[in-house]
């Protein structure tokens, strides 16, 4: 457990971790009649079989994931799924020497350590902004500062690192005359919206992950329908990466929430039938 909340684990998937790569996600289901819930993969070890995946407990079936211990099984593990990074297809050659800025917020630190890890083994250049409520949500500090050039941490109640927004230390980095040849923003939607505008008149590129609206992953519950560029794609298989300026996020908030009320319910049942 990361936090009380927020747990890591690696998971023995043999054929999943030879092709696993940055950017990708695998789904898992932990009881024969549970929901399919897809997962980042924080992390792959080719060598001994296994992936990471980071899961936070927010409804009945992140609780039940997140209750399973050492030796336990899933009945379903699925990947890797979706498009990798696009950076995975550039030459190492080409990517040595290029700088990239990283904005994490929350648990989207899971999907941007793989990539950052990727990018450090190339000899890219790579800053890291880190968000979070408190200090005490924080994840992956020393895992995320052994790979990147510079880490930054933002608090909201100031407990550690900048007090205050990732929109304000980007904003800083580039007023102070940071050059990057690339950013890439992961966390919350909101989040994600606010760096997208931060960054809109910067002339750098902009990669987001929206992964968070993503339910069955394989594009026919429909759910992760998205407008991007003024047209329509499917996070889960068009995805999840996509242009951050091209993306219509107030579309994406307001479907990110239409299964709150569902969610809420399950949970409360869960606990409910524990008691």
């Amino acid at each position: 457990m990361l936090t009380p909340t927020i747990c890591l684990m690696d998971v023995a998937a043999p054929r999943l971790a030879a092709a696993a790569q940055p950017g990708q996600f695998l789904i898992v289901r932990a009881r024969q009649q549970g929901e399919r819930i897809p997962l980042t993969i924080c992390d792959y070890d080719r060598t001994k079989g296994t992936v990471t995946i980071v899961t936070q407990i927010v409804g009945a079936s992140t609780r039940l994931i997140c209750s399973l211990e050492q030796g336990d099984c899933f009945v379903d593990v699925v990947g890797p799924l979706g498009r990798p990074s696009d950076f995975v297809e550039l030459p190492e050659a080409e990517l040595r020497g290029r700088r990239f800025l990283f904005v994490a917020g929350g648990l989207g630190t899971a999907p941007v350590y793989p990539q950052v890890k990727y990018l450090h083994e190339c000899g890219a250049s790579v800053d890291v902004i880190v968000g979070a409520k408190t200090a005490d949500l924080l994840i992956l500090r020393e895992q995320m500062r052994a790979v990147c050039d510079n880490l930054y941490i933002c608090t909201d109640d100031g407990s550690e690192g900048h007090h205050g927004l990732v929109t304000e230390k980007v904003k800083q980095l580039l007023d102070a005359g940071r050059k990057y040849d690339q950013a890439v923003a992961i966390g919350p939607m909101i989040m994600m919206k606010f760096v997208t505008l931060t960054l809109k008149d910067s002339g750098i590129p902009l990669v987001v992950s929206l992964n968070t609206i993503m339910v069955d992953g394989t594009g026919m519950c429909g759910c992760c329908r998205i407008t991007v560029g003024g047209k329509v794609r499917f996070a889960c298989v068009e995805g999840p990466e996509f242009d951050g300026y091209a993306v219509d996020f107030d579309e994406a908030l307001r479907r990110q929430a239409m299964y709150r009320p569902q969610e809420q319910e399950a949970d409360h049942k869960c606990k409910i039938g524990r008691s």
